[in-house]
Parts: C-alpha cells; structure tokens; sequence
C-alpha cells in the first residue's frame, strides 16, 4: 500500500511538471514588451504637385487678349491642381510657327487656332480627339456650327467659345438721308441690284468718300478668304468642289465664279470701294465710308464711334443665295500633351457660360453656346447682334472647306483677290488659283482620311 502510494505520488508531480511545460511560453516566442511610448500617428500623404499645361494662343484684338488674361489668372488662383502657362504668338505668322513648332516635336498642350486650319492639324496628328471629354448634353448646348467645325473624319478636335459674323455694319444717319432701305433680318436682306443702288445714293452724298469699306488695310490673308469668298459662293461658285474634295476645277474658275469676282473687282473701279484705305478708321472716326463689309469683332469700336447710328444689316444675296462666312478661333488639345485631363480642365472653364459671355461681351462675337446666347443682351432675340445669330442658325452661314487642303486653298484665292482689285484678268487668276490647289492635292494623295 506504502509502494503504490508513492509511485502515485511520483506521477502526479511527472504530470504537474509536464503540463506546465506545455502551458508556458514556448522557447521560440519572447514575451510581450511592454510598451514604453505612445505609437506614432500614421504619416500624412505627401500632396500632389500641380501640373502646368502650357497653353499657345494668338496675338489677335486687345479685348480679346486681356480677358483671356484675366481669365488664366483667375482659373489659377480659383483651384492648385492646374497651372495654365500661357504664350501669346503673332497672328499673322501663327500657322506657320505652329507647323514648326509640330515639326520639333514641341507644342503645347492646350493651342488655339482658326477653325479651318483644324483639318490639317487633325490630319497631319497635331491634335487628339476630345470625344472622351464632351458629354452630350455639353455638345447639344453648342451651335451647329462649332460642332461642326471642330469634327473631322467623325471625330471632335476642337471646341471654339465663340463663332463668327459677316454682315455689313451702315450708318444709319448715311442711309435715311440716301434713302437707302435697312434691312432688318435675314428675310428682307438686300438683293445685287438694291446693294448696287444703295452704293450709288451713299456715293452721292458729300460726307461720302466711297460708298463701303472691304477692310483692305487687313492685307491678303485669311480675311480675303473669309470675308470674300461669300460673294463667290452667293453667286454660285465656290472655293472647291464638295463632293469630294479633290478638285477646284469647274468650281473656282466656273462662269458663276468668274461672275462674281468681275463684280467684285468692278467695285473697286468705279470707286465705291479703295484698294488700300490709309488706315482702320475710315467708318466709325472718319465716317467718310457709309458701310463697312467686315465682322463682328468690330462692334466695340464701331458702337463706341458710331453709337445710334450703327446699323447691322444682313449679308445680300447677289444671285443662287445669301452667304456668309462662319467659324472662328477654337481650341484643341495636341497629340503629344502628356497631361490632357489638365488641359480639359482649362478649356472646360474656359465654355463655362459666364466665360463665354466674358469673352463676347468683349469682341462682340457670336457666343458658342445657346444657354449664353439667350443671357447675352447683344445677341439674344431683339439684341443689336442679332442678325448674326440668324445668319449662323438660318442657313446663310457656311463653312470654309472641310479638307486638310485648306493652308493651300485660302492662300490661293487671297492671291486672287489681291491681284484683281490691282487690275488682273479675273479668269486667269482663277485658273492659276485652280491649278495651285488641284496639285497640291494631287502631291498629297488627295489627302486619305487618317
């Protein structure tokens, strides 16, 4: 009993021993330290630089410039995520240093350029398309003819904030004392023989040294195309055929065409108009000119040199039908910009409504969107402006052509018109032009869509 006893004993302590072995801390783990400070707080992220977006736009009128200055130094200070860097170039050598700056593969992100040079950019891979960036709602509060001008080969390159008007602008005081008929809208525009007659009773009278201004002094350029061409076309002719774009043969030398631009040189021989007036004035400081065939980005000196007696009266229909020309300076982001969110963020701030106001209050130019249009008193319905809005929605107004052509198109026919108000055979002209642009598309391939 004594032995069994013991032995009993003897296991219980092996057991005890045992146990509390294989309840202790195993020999691989420390114990827990105890904590001698309190944890550190987790690190803040580091905030993101902003990015710079270098933006390139034209040298063009001073209210233009100094709003789109104004504006990149409020989008800068309104937000830290974009930084817009923005450099001014000459407007008349911008297409030229835009295709060499393309050539050294150093554009900026976000440029600005006249809307029909789209093409050729678009074309030749200077510019990305924004369909990505434009909802639909966006687009549809557009004119037509914005959306219209930046789309190529079905895709959206370029947004403008503002579109264009051609009209010619009268002096009221002039044309109730001639007896001149104002037209008020597109629907009573004048027809060739009334534009004709009203030359002819402005000429007569004596405060009149030529009865209307071309705005020659702006020199051969886009102008000459842009202002010009709407005669050409409104008697029937036109700068190329549409179809297809790969020919002006027939159509820029046509007898429509050759018509036209014998009208327009006999302009300049019986004195209504001058080849080379002394200077911007001669309407609205001067007022020895009764009309002024020119845009809209002369409202502000025009109102503040004429006041009450500025007149805007629709463009005339000289034969087939009225025309006027349309489009104007627009923005697209290039293909090689490394941060093409950020432009989008400028250039959406830039179509914001009050932008587009901001802007077109300024250069008097047909805001982009209708929800501006209908907050603008120079625009809206009963606005001084607004035979522009009726010429771009009423089908008057029409694009230069949609071809990567067109660098060689308006330089050949800005040369035409400079050569016939010298005096130069008008058919001749025209052929040369013809035949400047139909080699240009021939050495092109006639430009295959990319």
């Amino acid at each position: 009993m004594k032995k069994r006893t013991l032995w009993s004993l003897l296991s219980l302590l092996v057991i005890v021993s045992t146990l509390a072995v294989a309840c202790g801390p195993q020999p691989t783990e420390a114990p827990p330290a105890e904590p001698t400070e309190a944890p550190a707080e987790p690190e803040e992220a580091p905030e993101a630089e902003a990015v710079t977006v270098e933006v390139w736009f034209h040298s063009g009128k001073g209210e233009e410039r100094d709003v789109l200055d104004a504006q990149v130094t409020d989008f800068n200070a309104m937000q830290d995520e974009v930084i817009v860097d923005a450099v001014q170039l000459p407007e008349g050598s911008y297409n030229d240093q835009v295709n060499a700056a393309a050539l050294a593969g150093d554009l900026p992100c976000l440029l600005d350029f006249d809307g029909p040079f789209l093409y050729n950019y678009a074309w030749s891979g200077y510019l990305m398309p924004m369909d990505e960036f434009v909802s639909t709602d966006l687009k549809n509060d557009f004119l037509p003819s914005i959306i219209n001008q930046g789309t190529y080969a079905g895709k959206l390159y370029s947004l403008g904030t503002f579109d264009s008007g051609l009209a010619i602008w009268g002096n009221k005081a002039y044309l109730e004392k001639a007896g001149v008929r104002i037209p008020t809208g597109i629907d009573d525009a004048w027809d060739k023989d009334e534009f004709v007659d009203a030359l002819e009773k402005l000429q007569a009278l004596d405060e009149v040294e030529y009865a209307i201004d071309f705005k020659m002094n702006y020199g051969a350029g886009e102008w000459f195309t842009y202002g010009f061409s709407p005669i050409l076309q409104s008697f029937g002719g036109d700068l190329i055929d549409r179809t297809d774009y790969q020919s002006a043969e027939g159509v820029l030398n046509s007898p429509e065409a050759v018509e036209a631009m014998e009208f327009f040189q006999s302009l300049f021989e019986d004195g209504y108009a001058i080849a080379e007036p002394a200077g911007d004035e001669d309407f609205y400081v001067q007022k020895k000119t009764a009309l002024s065939w020119v845009g809209h980005w002369m409202w502000t000196p025009h109102s503040e040199g004429l006041g009450d007696d500025l007149v805007l009266i629709p463009v005339p229909n000289f034969g087939e039908k009225a025309v006027t020309g349309m489009g104007s300076w627009n923005w697209g982001i290039t293909s090689s910009c490394e941060h093409p969110d950020a432009a989008w963020k400028f250039l959406q701030y830039l179509v914001e409504p009050e932008q587009i106001l901001r802007m077109t209050n300024a250069n008097g130019a047909v805001p982009a969107r209708k929800s501006a249009i209908a907050q603008s008193e120079l625009y809206a319905e009963g606005g001084p402006l607004n035979v522009f809005v009726q010429q771009l929605e009423g089908g008057v107004a029409l694009e230069r052509p949609v071809t990567p052509a067109y660098p060689v198109i308006t330089s050949a026919f800005a040369e035409v018109v400079q050569n016939i108000v010298a005096g130069a055979d008008v058919k001749e002209e025209l052929d040369k032009a013809v035949e400047k642009i139909d080699q240009d598309i021939e050495d092109n391939q006639g430009y295959p869509s990319p």
